[in-house]
């Protein structure tokens, strides 16, 4: 037999063609180059296979035994970086079945016995997107916790809180952060549901109608800690909505880290200074001299809208094909790997650039003093002696209208001047004008009073462990 023919017989449908794919078409539709990451989670769910097959005495276990040893061997080359990847072989699973047959003869050959690249691949996709969606939620409980330290070292430091970026009330800069605590908390969340339908086994399936072989789907699945099988061949191996959830999930966590990425730019600029970011995460200017930019945030704010584009690639993806399963679906790998890549990185960096955040409560501070943040506490005190709220609001609308003309705080006007706009205001106005006071006013459950703040940190605390 010539080399031509030992290449020809190691693809696995040569028989029926009667010239070989071009080297354009190989190179376009080949994946190896990218989907090479599966390789674990392929010998992981091709041993499982395996051993059912012997289990139900499918192949012999001799066969089974063969199959194992050539598996060991092919991991170790693959680690050690020996292994020979083919672009003619196409994608990572066949690359590993032929190198199997090489080292085993028959028995790799048998190995492919009631399966289809259809249902391998989605069950390899989903083995490696579980895995990573662990190590997602180790790194996003790494983010909370380095959140929560900051957040405990500043609870009493007080920061102008913002509506309409116009200085709103005044918060715990510790409670602010608490707030992206909670939103990372529901990512987590969001990922631990995605993961129950990942989790689920499609092998079995085969091509698209199930097999004539007698496999026992429930055992695979128990072999790989998988929550269940997959009940429809059709659905088994031609949806990916396990991708696009898990790629709206992490769209939503990228959201969460944009958001945080604006505030960190914004407080970090000379017209806040509330913040700085540690050298480290920072970078300088090649034209001026006494730049810091915050380039860390600014790429996290631009990397939102590539994982985003990755979502909408998936969908669009989905959207016409029929059943059962299609090529398309090979451009599911890219975007969802580079999803878990740029999510897992992003993660990471910025659960470092937390812990080297700086804190300036003196700027934060006057910038609350220069908004008028405890005007709702002034209203508030007014109906507390009588006034209907809509009258306070519209009263102290004037005062504060009035501290303008001034140029003073509200906490700065002569009680004699307050009282104009309500004769039962008395002393104890100058408490509730204050920002401490305002920001101890506010002692309800998810309230910015520090009281409260520190008792959701402990609860954090507990949770994350």
């Amino acid at each position: 037999m010539t080399q031509n023919q030992l290449d020809k017989k190691s693809e696995a449908w040569s028989a029926l063609f009667s010239e070989p794919m071009s080297d354009l078409v190989k190179r376009y539709t080949s994946s190896v180059s990218f989907d090479q990451r599966l390789w674990q989670a392929d010998i992981e769910g091709s041993l499982a296979h395996a051993g059912m097959l012997a289990a139900q005495k499918i192949i012999s276990t001799q066969d089974h035994a063969a199959i194992e040893g050539g598996m060991k061997q092919i991991r170790d080359e693959i680690e050690s970086g020996a292994f020979e990847w083919k672009l003619d072989l196409e994608d990572v699973h066949l690359n590993i079945e032929a190198r199997l047959t090489q080292l085993v003869g028959d028995a790799g050959k048998r190995l492919h016995t009631g399966r289809s690249r259809n249902d391998q691949v989605a069950t390899d996709v989903r083995l490696w997107l579980r895995s990573e969606i662990d190590l997602i939620d180790g790194l996003l409980a790494s983010l909370q916790k380095a959140l929560v330290d900051i957040a405990e070292q500043n609870v009493e430091v007080i920061l102008p809180g913002f509506t309409h970026l116009q200085v709103a009330q005044p918060v715990s800069f510790g409670h602010h952060m608490l707030a992206y605590v909670e939103m990372f908390a529901r990512d987590a969340e969001r990922m631990a549901d995605v993961r129950k339908r990942v989790n689920r086994l499609p092998l079995g399936a085969a091509a698209l109608a199930g097999t004539s072989y007698p496999l026992d789907r429930e055992m695979v699945a128990k072999t790989l800690s998988m929550d269940g099988v997959c009940q429809n061949s059709l659905d088994a191996v031609s949806d990916r909505d396990f991708a696009i959830e898990f790629t709206a999930a992490a769209s939503l966590a990228m959201i969460h880290i944009s958001r945080f990425s604006e505030e960190l730019i914004l407080w970090m600029s000379q017209n806040f200074g509330f913040i700085q970011i540690a050298d480290r995460f920072t970078t300088g200017s090649s034209i001026m001299p006494q730049k810091k930019n915050p380039d860390v945030p600014e790429l996290a704010r631009g990397k939102t809208g590539r994982v985003v584009g990755h979502l909408m690639g998936l969908l669009t993806l989905m959207k016409g094909q029929p059943l059962a399963y299609n090529k398309d679906n090979q451009e599911d790998k890219e975007p969802l790997f580079d999803t878990v890549d740029t999510l897992k990185d992003t993660l990471r960096i910025f659960a470092e650039m937390v812990g080297g955040i700086t804190v300036r409560p003196e700027a934060m501070e006057k910038a609350a003093l220069r908004g008028y943040a405890t005007a709702t506490d002034l209203a508030d005190y007014m109906v507390k002696k009588g006034l209907p709220f809509r009258d306070a609001h519209e009263a102290v609308a004037h005062a504060v209208k009035a501290a303008i003309a001034h140029q003073v705080d509200l906490s700065e006007l002569p009680l004699k001047v307050l009282q104009e706009f309500n004769p039962k205001i008395e002393k104890d106005v100058y408490e509730v004008l204050s920002l401490r006071g305002s920001l101890n006013a506010r002692n309800i459950l998810g309230g910015t009073a520090p009281a409260q703040v520190r008792a959701q940190i402990a609860r954090h605390r507990a949770r994350l462990g």
